[in-house]
């Protein structure tokens, strides 16, 4: 009797501590950093890609840090108010993986009641400029492709086409239209799929397809009074932007672990889905909001023209420090419009 009643305390122990062994990071002392700093939730999560992009809100002046940071999972989640809403600001990284698994910490750690995702983008929208700042009304992931293989068409089927399948409803790129000199490609044709997704209110392991993303009706809503915002045109007294930037809401952009530079690729986004910021991230922290039912909205200033174009149009070197700090002020706006605060906007140019 005895040795089955050690056994039996030695299989519990040993399970016990696998399971904190495999969950250390959420025991002792970062446990109960994290759930007391949940206490004072629910926050709005802010997710950047990168320092460069993080610095201009660090340094703004209704950005008030409460010096509370907690690291978990390789990433550093940084606790703050913005006009006096609580926040978590967290970078993620470049590109889509980077930003979901960003985005997912956020939502599972912390009580997150809205996720904010801004930075500078590419543009692919002749009528826009540099230094403009896009509301997408939907996000895809334009990079999950069926490479067709070469001698086949339109009209014929893909592998694993149907229900659940590949799809041939989205659209395609045909390489052969962007030869110089007319002739046949053997790179063919590639697909544009839909992501699958898995959304917490339905049955698990049920799939579920998903291209564009809406953000958040709501927050699209209160975003329409950011268009009367002010925005920087100029980094210095003698290099200024050839037209004054603009707060917009555009139809469509798309992500892409890719960084564009391309004008004829640049112009069939366009062209075919009516895409305006062309980036590497948000696809990501919409597809995990679309799947956890987080409301999301992102802010993208456009820091060049895709591929170039006009004088002023591919200089990301010179723009990109202005149009990131465009894209902190309309985020910093947008949580003030949230707080409810009747205030005039401030002029930030």
């Amino acid at each position: 009797m005895f040795r089955n009643i050690f056994s039996t305390f030695i299989y519990v122990l040993i399970f016990v501590t696998s399971q904190e062994q495999a969950n250390s990071a959420l025991h002792g002392t970062t446990k109960k950093r994290v759930d007391e700093a949940n206490k004072k939730g629910p926050y709005l999560g802010l997710v950047i890609p990168n320092m460069f992009e993080m610095n201009p809100l660090l340094n703004n002046p209704q950005y008030k840090s409460t010096k509370l940071v907690i690291d978990y999972a390789g990433r550093r989640f940084r606790f703050g108010n913005i006009y006096n809403k609580p926040v978590i600001l967290v970078m993620s990284g470049m590109g889509m993986v980077n930003a979901a698994v960003a985005t997912q910490l956020l939502l599972s750690l912390f009580e997150i009641k809205g996720v904010i995702h801004y930075g500078i983008a590419g543009n692919a929208n002749p009528n826009l400029n540099i230094g403009d700042v896009t509301i997408a009304q939907y996000w895809s992931h334009s990079a999950l492709w069926n490479w067709q293989r070469y001698g086949d068409g339109p009209e014929d089927p893909l592998p694993f086409e149907g229900e659940g399948g590949f799809t041939r409803e989205i659209g395609y790129l045909k390489f052969g239209s962007y030869s110089s000199n007319g002739d046949d490609n053997m790179l063919n044709n590639v697909w544009y799929q839909a992501e699958e997704v898995y959304p917490v209110d339905a049955t698990p392991e049920q799939t579920q397809q998903a291209f564009w993303i809406p953000v958040d009706s709501n927050y699209l809503s209160i975003s329409k009074a950011l268009e009367k915002l002010k925005l920087e045109d100029c980094i210095n007294a003698t290099t200024c932007l050839s037209e004054p930037p603009k707060v917009t809401t555009v139809q469509r952009g798309t992500s892409a672990n890719v960084y564009l530079d391309n004008a004829a690729y640049r112009s069939f986004l366009y062209n075919k889905f009516n895409i305006s910021p062309v980036e590497m991230e948000s696809a990501g922290v919409a597809l995990i909001c679309y799947q956890q039912k987080v409301p999301f909205i992102t802010f993208r200033a456009l820091s060049d023209l895709a591929g170039g174009g006009s004088a002023t149009s591919n200089e990301a070197d010179t723009f990109s420090g202005l149009s990131a700090n465009n894209s902190v002020v309309v985020t910093v706006e947008f949580i003030k419009l949230l707080d409810g605060y009747n205030r005039k906007m401030l002029n930030y140019a």
